[in-house]
């Protein structure tokens, strides 16, 4: 296979995103654009996921309704917003330059509003900012995710960047490595484990032959890498993890060389001679074990747990084939919409059994964080109608269907949701669960999500009661401006 690097891999996005200044940046010589083809509509340029232009800062915020005394923190979340783009052809959502957006509370206020893209050496040139330093390999401004971690604030993207840091104000720090032992590809979605005090990973790259689990001990170091086998390069984009193992998941959905050599914007394919795997990997040592399904989709995990001698994880899915490329649109295109699943894997009998939870469109499913790896009641996910419509856009014209806006809670012991409807146009993004101080029940605490306001023509901050999820908001944080629907985010308390 030719050495392709991470850079090589996304050329197409890249170039077309930033102008050629990466040629710039690194010293390269800029790949050709790729031939894209012509497209009515670019679902993921428009709505709710028009990036927006610029940097905002604002101060103590309005507020419909009463912020808890207790929420004592930042509300961060990150997504893609392309910066410099002068070709919408050549654009894939999923590649867009990371911007994270950010609400600090303190004792009833809100007391800023923040959005900063991440000062990647390409972002940084396209503002006219000098990058610090020497540009690291794979640079990338991390789009995907953003976590808190002992202290810092890290940006997340998957398949090669480093972490980005941020400050507590949302600006750039520089890459981060875990104290000098992160080597190689890094993670979007961590897994931390809070009773062991270790941080999980599962690393992939277009050139390895393997997959890595990352174990980060408490003192902030990579402390242990396991190296997995696996054929055709594929997308690990989330795993799950319990007390005993932790769960791989082998798609369908593998780099191809050729289309990298085209410089598509995206090089995955959906790849049907590539069997879909579920592979549980002991935490205390030892060999993966693998159990072939049928093959599906998945997205993300709400979280999993042992359940005797058998796994259970919940998580989102689409049914196949799903092409992250996509199909003439500018985003990711799936056959369906996408649903809560429960799957067990019963290694006793070599098996894997699925059961639909909720098949309602939905994605972005969240848990109480303190019970990531153990046995959890509660789920909560977001249904936002233009990303459903955009996932089913084909060739740039999307299908003639209606969907909603909500918050869903779901009741995992009982068989039961509650769901906070929004009005049309009110785009809800991923809702984070903040449990209320000194809480004895799993549900006693906050949803907070970012909601567009249609009527304001920006974001609101809603904080919804968890124990009273179809009520009234406990208050409504009026943000300056939007906030386009993107990824993930994380709640980081003050210490």
């Amino acid at each position: 296979m030719t050495d392709h690097t991470r850079r090589t891999v996304l050329r197409g996005a890249t170039v077309a995103a930033a102008a050629g200044l990466v040629g710039g940046v690194n010293g390269r010589a800029a790949a050709a654009r790729p031939h894209v083809p012509e497209q009515r509509h670019h679902p993921f340029l428009e709505g709710a996921f028009k990036p927006v232009t610029e940097e905002l800062t604002a101060f103590d915020l309005p507020v419909t309704g009463r912020i808890p005394r207790e929420l004592n923190g930042r509300f961060l979340r990150n997504g893609p917003n392309v910066l410099g783009l002068e070709d919408p052809r050549a654009h894939h959502w999923m590649l867009g330059d990371g911007m994270v957006h950010g609400v600090r509370l303190r004792d009833g206020r809100a007391e800023w509003y923040r959005n900063r893209w991440v000062r990647s050496a390409s972002v940084a040139q396209k503002l006219g900012e000098p990058y610090p330093g020497p540009v690291p390999p794979d640079d990338f401004p991390c789009n995907t995710h953003v976590i808190g971690y002992k202290g810092r604030i890290l940006a997340l993207q998957e398949s090669g960047p480093l972490p980005y840091e941020l400050d507590h104000e949302l600006n750039t720090v520089g890459t981060y490595d875990f104290r000098g032992t992160l080597k190689g590809a890094f993670t979007a979605h961590t897994k931390f484990d809070s009773a062991a005090g270790e941080l999980h990973a599962i690393a992939y790259y277009p050139t390895w032959d393997h997959v890595r689990h990352q174990v980060i001990d408490h003192t902030g170091r990579v402390v242990r890498t396991t190296r997995i086998p696996v054929a055709d390069a594929p997308m690990m984009h989330d795993f799950a993890l319990t007390e005993k193992y932790v769960v791989i998941f082998d798609l369908p959905i593998t780099f191809d060389p050729a289309a990298a050599e085209r410089g598509d914007i995206v090089p995955y394919i959906w790849n049907e001679k590539h069997p879909m795997r579920v592979g549980l990997l002991p935490r205390a040592g030892g060999e993966i074990r693998w159990f072939q399904t049928e093959p599906v989709y998945y997205s993300h995990t709400l979280n999993a747990y042992d359940e005797g001698s058998s796994v259970v994880i919940d998580m989102t899915t689409y049914p196949a084939p799903f092409y992250v490329a996509g199909r003439g649109s500018d985003g990711p295109y799936g056959a369906g919409t996408a649903s809560l699943e429960r799957w067990t894997v019963d290694p006793v009998h070599g098996r894997v059994r699925t059961r639909t939870l909720d098949d309602r469109p939905q994605e972005f499913p969240r848990v109480h964080e303190a019970l990531v790896s153990r046995r959890h009641r509660y789920a909560y996910t977001a249904a936002a109608a233009d990303m459903t419509l955009a996932y089913l856009t084909a060739d740039g014209n999307p299908p003639d269907r209606a969907f909603g806006n909500a918050l869903i809670k779901h009741d995992l012991l009982r068989g039961s949701t509650q769901v906070h409807r929004l009005p049309r146009d009110a785009a809800a993004g991923e809702a984070v669960f903040v449990p209320s101080a000194g809480a004895r029940e799993e549900d006693d605490g906050y949803a907070i999500a970012y909601v567009h306001n249609p009527d304001r023509g920006a974001a609101d901050l809603v904080i919804l009661a968890a124990q009273d999820f179809t009520g009234e908001p406990v208050a409504r944080i009026h943000l300056p401006g939007r906030v386009p629907l993107g990824f993930h985010g994380s709640w980081i308390a003050d210490a």
